[in-house]
C-alpha cells in the first residue's frame, strides 16, 4: 500500500509513468532535484500523516517506504 501511494505521488509530480517507478528506483536516477524532493515529501507527509526529515538518507523509493512503515 505504501509503495503504490508513493509511486503515484512521484509519478504525478514528475510526470512519469508509474510503471517506470520501482522499489529500487533512486531519486537521482529519476532526476528528482532537491526542490522536487521537498514537494514530494510534503505530499507524502500529508498522505500518510507523518513528518519526514529529508536528511535521513533517503536515496531510493524503498528507503522512503521503509521510513514510512517504521514511523507510522
Amino acid at each position: 500500500m505504501e509503495f503504490e501511494k508513493i509511486r503515484d505521488i512521484i509519478a504525478e509530480k514528475m510526470d512519469m509513468d508509474p510503471a517506470d517507478i520501482t522499489m529500487e528506483s533512486s531519486f537521482e536516477d529519476m532526476e528528482i532535484d532537491s526542490l522536487d524532493m521537498v514537494e514530494i515529501v510534503m505530499d507524502i507527509e500529508e498522505a500518510f500523516d507523518i513528518s519526514i526529515e529529508t536528511g535521513d538518507g533517503l536515496k531510493t523509493v524503498a528507503d522512503l517506504v521503509d521510513y514510512i512503515k517504521n514511523n507510522k
